[in-house]
């Protein structure tokens, strides 16, 4: 019973010494301003005199000091008097607004445009915002001189537009941040607007690509402008697209590829691999030719079961960078079997590589551990990559005129592929199978055909390949 008692009381004061510790940590994010948060804006743009008059107001604001990153091009940052407590959070440098109550703060500055407002201008970054805090809704306000004829675009809704005797007015209003807006001279106009895209364009959209649209499984809510213009805009935030031609095709595969980019974090990952990962989520096969083949590759191998759980583990890796590797680790789990397909792939230019499954063990080479020396098994062979190994047994390797070379001081050989027959020292020797074999771009021989031809011993066990040179015996 004491040592129960005891127990207890021990880890009644572990667990109370955790809570103090993380109550610490707690309150010291709070004092320096690193715990994460969510707040609503509202932003009043003023176009004048070849700049923008900037008013942005913080709501929701947390008790915790808050540091604020300006826009780049912004001048005359200053506090905005709207009322007694607007600015009392805001420090003296301005750089953060301190620990306190009052949860609305607001701020002024401005952004100058060189030369003026220019037709299809794209102005980016332009907005202060806030170093762990993520803005969950915003408001734009914009106003312009009667005489400047133009359409605004943001990222959000648009709620309406009103040309006054003065001044054109615009207000946008939705979810989520605004980092770009775009400005553009014209007919341009709101031609469709649903729960997640405005479409502007020149001309009216047909009714067929409305009803298109409606069949379209989009991956978030977040909303996104399209913009149709004959020479798009490259370098955009992703809550805007620019689109050559409207078609339902083009739209589903843009504002889908556009809200994963915005979902996940891809990290030296090619073209076609957000593309992958897209097809997989919305259930329809969309991008370039090699994602197309890709996709249909696993698809074909893959029981039902196994692409439910494929598709289960891409919904779950919002939390991780995606590259090559991670993609790799994580479709060898799901297929019980070791692949590197995702890597090989990426390292593949023209063209995809074929589906292949490895032997993990690890292989060394006369006692040393050999990481670049690859083990697979392809249509009931295993094969050993043989630019890699074969120079560690004191050949030279590679491909030349007539086939496939390896030489040493003693021994040469020559394998044409596919011809049913090898040369070794100037004579030709008939064989049913081959030696060695060209997948995609890379060299293997066949593990027989390694121990008969470069006098090698295999000893396996412990998930360890031992290539023995029969003359170190």
């Amino acid at each position: 019973m004491k040592f129960a008692l005891s127990f207890f009381s021990i880890l009644a004061l572990i667990i109370a010494g955790t809570l103090f510790f993380q109550y610490h940590a707690y309150s010291s994010d709070l004092e320096t301003g690193g715990g994460d948060f969510h707040y609503s804006q509202e932003i009043e743009m003023v176009y004048r005199e070849n700049s923008l008059d900037i008013r942005q107001h913080f709501k929701n604001l947390p008790d915790q000091k808050v540091n604020i990153k300006w826009p780049e091009k912004a001048v005359n940052p200053s506090c905005f008097i709207e009322n007694e407590k607007s600015c009392n959070r805001l420090s003296e440098e301005l750089s953060y607004f301190a620990k306190g109550e009052t949860k609305s703060q607001s701020v002024s500055y401005i952004i100058p445009i060189e030369g003026g407002l220019k037709n299809k201008m794209l102005l980016q970054n332009i907005f202060a915002t806030l170093t762990n805090g993520e803005a969950s809704y915003s408001i734009v306000h914009i106003s312009t001189d009667s005489k400047v004829q133009g359409q605004w675009v943001t990222g959000l809704p648009l709620v309406g537009q009103q040309q006054l005797s003065l001044v054109n007015y615009t207000m946008f209003s939705g979810y989520g941040a605004v980092h770009d807006i775009y400005w553009q001279a014209g007919g341009l106009a709101l031609q469709e607007q649903t729960s997640v895209l405005s479409i502007y364009a020149q001309q009216a959209i047909p009714n067929d690509f409305l009803q298109a649209l409606k069949n379209i499984q989009f991956l978030s809510d977040e909303h996104i402008a399209i913009i149709q213009d004959k020479s798009p805009v490259t370098a955009h935030d992703d809550r805007l697209l620019f689109l050559p031609a409207l078609t339902p095709e083009a739209v589903e595969q843009e504002v889908i590829l556009s809200q994963i980019k915005s979902q996940f974090t891809f990290e030296d990952a090619p073209e076609w691999l957000p593309e992958v990962v897209a097809s997989y989520l919305v259930n329809d096969v969309i991008g370039t030719d090699k994602a197309k083949k890709i996709i249909q590759t696993l698809n074909e191998y893959m029981t039902a079961n196994q692409q439910q759980a494929w598709q289960d583990t891409l919904k779950n890796m919002s939390d991780e960078p995606i590259t090559p590797a991670t993609m790799d680790n994580h479709l060898s789990q799901v297929l019980n079997a070791k692949t590197s397909y995702f890597t090989l792939n990426a390292a593949q230019k023209n063209g995809t590589y074929p589906l292949l499954f490895e032997d993990a063990s690890k292989v060394y080479v006369d006692g040393i551990q050999r990481e670049d020396v690859r083990v697979i098994l392809y249509e009931g062979q295993k094969l050993y990559t043989a630019d890699t190994l074969l120079p560690y047994l004191g050949y030279s390797a590679g491909e030349g005129d007539h086939g496939y070379y390896v030489n040493s001081e003693n021994r040469t050989f020559r394998f044409p592929l596919n011809h049913g027959f090898y040369v070794f020292n100037q004579r030709r020797y008939s064989t049913i199978s081959e030696p060695i074999i060209k997948i995609a771009d890379r060299y293997y021989v066949e593990e027989t055909w390694l121990q008969r031809l470069f006098l090698v011993d295999l000893q396996k066990k412990d998930q360890q390949i031992q290539v023995i040179s029969q003359e170190q015996q």
